[in-house]
């Protein structure tokens, strides 16, 4: 498709768009008038400045954009609501938003698309014979209840948009694979494998580096654990005797906390396996650097991404913060955002701004009969690839457990803390 017809395209699909936000009632911000402000507070895989402006351009508005690493955007969220008006990260961000009043609930009938959100984030499950995985699945932290606290039944009011999501697992070097593992089913072990000691980075993380660890533990037989999406206090103290004994005997090479810091770790060979997003391979790639995002046997940890709504948030700058929020599940945003592996919740929306070929590697985990760029325009995907662990619905069937604030939050942070530092 050339770059003509895609303009076309998006044109007569905006279109489209704009029909469905007057109907509603909705419509972008008038040219003329003062633009409003909307301050984003969130992470380097969303947070990208070919969304913020093509987002200012077909809504009219101004976007201030404040990506950072995970664990440090969620402290600063919850610590200050009045320094964002919108917050973009994962589902384990709620529990410690919602119960520090920072966020408030977004109502859904403002939501332009809500009907077309599938049934990932309204039952849990993609498909009715998915497993749904350890620990916080977004739909049992979605719905406000009118006790104000966040369950399964819907109400009309919700914590967060659901919009983008995957599963992730790690990333390794395939042409520094050991030659007995290139014969077996790739495990989450791997990150514990004493044959890539020293060449291991793990995401900085508690809410995330702490899963791939836990699950890696499990593979490799060293422990188990009752649910591991609830892990006790004494098998934290179990695993991170292990970790830290490791740790000592230098496993560990790093602790990345953005997509940037851990492409450096693979591009500098500081590490031979390691946490990985799918953005982060996506780049890899691009740079012709042969990293693959592994299918682990034992399940993937799944995340969903969150858009929310600052408590402090108000007025002019709320409702252009709803625009936002509809913008993003209006097709375009959905499909630049699958080109670096990100799926979006209504994906037949996107579908018409995405190539046959796109679609059917990214959605349905099909080989690709043609090279694929990803979103910074370099060739990412290479004629003949299959997006590893297949389709969408076949990837979010084997969730072995999701990004999660645990009952002992608290004290796992003490712990991961002891690790890093030990």
């Amino acid at each position: 498709m050339t770059k003509k017809k895609n303009s076309q395209t998006r044109r007569t699909l905006l279109k489209g768009t704009l029909a469905s936000w007057l109907t509603a009632g909705m419509v972008p911000f008038a040219i003329g008038k003062e633009k409003p402000l909307v301050r984003v507070l969130g992470t380097h895989v969303t947070l990208q400045e070919p969304l913020r402006k093509q987002a200012m351009e077909d809504l009219g508005i101004q976007l201030a954009y404040s990506p950072g690493g995970s664990a440090a955007v969620l402290q600063k969220a919850a610590i200050n609501p009045a320094g964002f008006d919108l917050y973009e990260q994962w589902s384990n961000s709620i529990n410690v938003l919602w119960r520090s009043d920072a966020i408030q609930p977004i109502d859904t009938s403002r939501i332009s698309y809500w009907d077309e959100i599938n049934s990932l984030t309204k039952t849990g499950k993609i498909t009715p014979s998915a497993k749904i995985g350890a620990g916080d699945a977004p739909h049992k932290i979605i719905n406000v209840g009118k006790n104000g606290k966040l369950g399964s039944a819907f109400t009309g009011q919700i914590s967060f948009l659901p919009y983008v999501h995957n599963v992730d697992s790690f990333g390794y070097d395939t042409s520094a694979l050991p030659q007995d593992l290139k014969s077996q089913s790739e495990s989450w072990g791997w990150l514990l494998d004493s044959r890539f000691s020293g060449k291991v980075a793990i995401v900085n993380d508690p809410t995330i580096g702490l899963f791939d660890l836990a699950l890696a533990a499990q593979a490799k037989g060293f422990m188990t654990f009752n649910d591991i999406g609830a892990i006790t206090r004494r098998e934290l103290d179990e695993l991170f005797s292990l970790l830290i004994e490791l740790k000592q005997l230098q496993h560990f090479s790093g602790f990345w906390t953005s997509v940037p810091e851990s492409v450096q770790f693979m591009l500098s060979n500081r590490v031979e396996i390691e946490s990985m997003f799918s953005p982060a391979v996506s780049q890899l790639n691009g740079d012709n650097i042969p990293v693959r995002f592994a299918a682990p046997k034992e399940g993937y940890r799944g995340w969903h991404g969150v858009m929310c709504l600052s408590s402090a948030t108000q007025g002019r700058a709320k409702d252009a913060a709803y625009e936002y929020m509809n913008w993003w599940l209006s097709g375009w945003p959905g499909a630049f955002i699958a080109r670096q592996g990100y799926y979006i919740s209504n994906p037949l929306r996107s579908k018409p701004y995405l190539s046959n070929a796109e679609w059917q590697y990214w959605y349905e985990g099909l080989p690709t009969q043609e090279a694929l760029k990803g979103p910074d325009g370099k060739v990412s995907v290479s004629i003949g690839q299959q997006r590893s662990g297949g389709s969408y619905e076949s990837r979010f069937n084997n969730v072995a457990v999701w990004n999660t604030v645990m009952p002992t939050y608290e004290y796992s942070l003490q712990k991961w803390y002891e690790f890093i530092t030990s």
